[in-house]
């Protein structure tokens, strides 16, 4: 335990050493983002609207919470106070850790996971609002052990505030709790977008926004055009609704393939919902974990604070004695710290698509695509009816657990 402290307590002050400037790391100033865009936002939204004419807002009216959040704390100028904000996130998500494995069939490798992991982002792990959203998902997945009308409330919340929260809903054991959470969910995204419409106008301009992005860079289709660079192809890239995109000759068409496969991602995750029998406690959260990775890895987009996301799932899941979720998580943890390497120390490599830019893109696009297989794989082993590998390599039927969940 104290170990797990010290290297939470050293690990963080690293985090806040970089993004308050005492040290710099190399690369783009992942900073700007939280003085320069998020404080715009912010005065937009104190003047009394949501951001209608700027194409950088993408994100749900809970969002606007997190971008005032700062008012909290008027004694510090604003990024000062968005930095502890997310550091006090930060302890918070570490905490619920902690507490969760002091309990029966659980253990601390998930509050390790998220020790180790977030500071393997670098300084965009607190440079963003991400973290705050993965908080709410971390505490919605605890909580929602034992009442589930809590984890459909939070997920609904964490929705209205980066939308892939919604699908921690996609685990929940079948019959009461699914009624229960998803019914609080569906209650509480109702009462949010009632008030946040009537409170500020402009509340859903993020949707047209976000339709129209395009293929970002750092995004497995996009390295179809990095190698394709490499054989002429005159393309360019492009600083569009808030991230370098590509633009070009047959960019459309990738971008239309990657929404497929998340269209298919979502059919795979339908299926696996139909035919899923068997839910453990650890089930909710492997699920949730699941189903990010795989339209992270189909998105056209994959922004390094995704990673954070991630991050916390796997946590939860590895709180779970149970979970099968281990080498999937590795391999997050493992992709987390090359996206540091890709961005901001490498991203000038990435930009010009050379051979280190697109390796580095290669190695974490593929760690995510084997992740998500993986975790796939696990998931439907453990829920769905059929002869499955059991422990040891043994093969069990499903519907009878080899050993009983027990919930902590």
């Amino acid at each position: 335990m104290r170990l797990l402290l010290a290297t939470w307590v050293l690990t963080r002050a690293a985090l806040l050493l970089c993004v308050f400037k005492v040290f710099t790391v190399p690369g783009p100033d992942v900073t700007s983002d939280v003085s320069v865009i998020y404080h715009g936002w912010y005065e937009v939204l104190r003047a009394g609207s949501f951001p209608l004419d700027d194409v950088t807002w993408q994100y749900p009216p809970a969002a606007a919470l997190a971008v005032l959040s700062p008012a909290l704390l008027p004694f510090l100028e604003y990024p000062s106070a968005f930095f502890v904000l997310v550091l006090a996130c930060d302890a918070l998500v570490f905490l619920l850790l902690l507490y969760a494995s002091g309990r029966p069939g659980t253990c601390a490798a998930g509050a390790w996971v998220w020790v180790v992991g977030v500071p393997l982002l670098g300084p965009t792990a607190y440079a963003r609002y991400d973290l705050m959203v993965t908080a709410v998902a971390v505490a919605a997945l605890l909580a929602g052990v034992r009442h589930p009308r809590v984890l459909g409330a939070l997920a609904a919340f964490g929705a209205l505030m980066k939308v892939w929260p919604v699908l921690l809903l996609a685990g929940t054991a079948r019959g009461r709790a699914t009624r229960l959470s998803w019914s609080a969910a569906a209650v509480t995204a109702g009462g949010l977008l009632l008030v946040a419409a009537v409170a500020l106008p402009g509340a859903f301009a993020f949707l047209a926004f976000q339709r129209d992005r395009g293929l970002e860079v750092e995004s497995p289709g996009a390295l179809v055009f990095h190698l394709a660079r490499q054989f002429g192809w005159e393309g360019r890239v492009e600083l569009r609704y808030g991230s370098l995109e590509f633009t070009g000759a047959h960019v459309e068409l990738v971008s239309t393939l990657a929404l497929g496969l998340s269209v298919l991602a979502f059919g795979w995750l339908l299926v696996w919902r139909l035919r899923a029998r068997t839910f453990a406690v650890h089930t909710p959260a492997d699920a949730a974990f699941t189903a990010v990775l795989l339209f992270t890895t189909t998105s056209r987009v994959i922004s390094p604070q995704y990673m954070v996301w991630l991050v916390g799932l796997a946590a939860v899941c590895l709180v779970f004695r149970g979970s099968r979720m281990a080498p999937p998580a590795c391999m997050v943890l493992a992709a987390t710290g090359v996206t540091l390497l890709e961005f901001p120390l490498g991203f000038a490599h990435v930009v010009a698509s050379d051979a280190e830019g697109v390796a580095l893109l290669v190695v974490r696009n593929a760690l995510l695509a084997v992740a998500t297989l993986s975790a796939g794989r696990r998931l439907w082993q453990e829920t769905v009816p059929g002869v499955r590998p059991g422990r040891g390599g043994r093969l069990s039927r499903a519907g009878r657990a080899d050993t009983p969940a027990s919930a902590p």
